[in-house]
């Protein structure tokens, strides 16, 4: 059995999330009160990786039911194979319950296609002209596995105009391009961006997250992705939609993600990641 331990870098998470794998994670990979999302649904899209027959993913969508604070395995189902898309799950079982699950896409990797188009690039600084945005690692301890360079000057709790973040962001533990994994991981780094128009800290977690890796992505040579995450939708029931895109510091889009999060108070904010 693959173990991954408090002691595991990144890149060893990574190589390590395989069905079968038994995660040790403590508190330190830990943001509002469990195991960082982003980096849980990076874990399942490796263990459904270990199945996907060389296909190429198109989209992994997690489903949050409860937040991981204790050791956990990964799991994953023999795919459900059509001629050229699979369709695959996966969970990370928790005390014999499945606290996250998640259901991935593959395909035939095909080129058929040339009259294709993307979410153009906002016209930003690059990475190193833009200030260090340091996250409270009280509050998100997992944020000091990343760099974070806001653009603008628009922060979490801010009380501003626009529910909508935008930053540079990287990995710290190494220094390689993102990955679909890694990919996953980034889209889930920033604070929500419902926060920009927030005056104060509330809950607000996800409840699905789903990520569709661009065809840009496995041309990518800098380890800075511009995330650019706003709040398309807020409901009067405290639902909201976030949609996310990303792109390398030379334009190339990489990815989309979407978010479903509700807004709870104190008191129900352990019931949902």
């Amino acid at each position: 059995m693959n173990i991954i331990d408090k002691n595991a870098q990144i890149a060893q998470i990574h190589e390590a999330s395989r069905p079968g794998t038994l995660v040790k994670l403590d508190s330190s990979w830990w943001r509002f009160g469990g195991l960082h999302g982003g980096l849980t649904s990076s874990l399942l899209t490796g263990a459904v990786r270990d199945k996907s027959q060389g296909r190429v993913l198109q989209q992994i969508s997690a489903r949050f039911r409860r937040a991981l604070r204790t050791p956990f395995i990964l799991e994953a189902h023999e795919p459900c194979q059509g001629k050229t898309v699979s369709w695959l799950d996966a969970g990370a079982i928790q005390e014999g319950h499945v606290a996250i699950s998640a259901s991935a896409v593959f395909a035939e990797p095909q080129q058929r296609f040339a009259q294709t188009f993307t979410p153009r690039m906002p016209v930003v600084p690059p990475w190193s002209q833009c200030p260090v945005f340091s996250v409270p690692l009280e509050f998100a301890p997992f944020a000091h596995h990343t760099e974070i360079r806001a653009v603008g000057n628009v922060r979490p709790f801010s009380g501003g105009a626009e529910p909508e973040l935008m930053a540079w962001l990287r990995l710290v533990a190494d220094d390689l391009p993102p990955d679909e994994a890694r990919l996953v991981m980034l889209m889930d780094a920033l604070p929500p961006s419902y926060a920009a128009v927030r005056a104060a800290p509330l809950p607000l977690p996800t409840v699905m997250f789903s990520d569709t890796p661009g065809s840009q992505l496995a041309h990518a040579v800098s380890p800075w992705v511009l995330l650019r995450a706003r709040t398309d939708v807020c409901r009067s029931d405290g639902w909201l939609l976030e949609r996310l895109n990303a792109w390398t510091p030379d334009g190339a889009h990489i990815g989309s993600a979407e978010q479903l999060r509700v807004m709870l108070d104190q008191t129900h904010s352990s019931k949902v990641h």
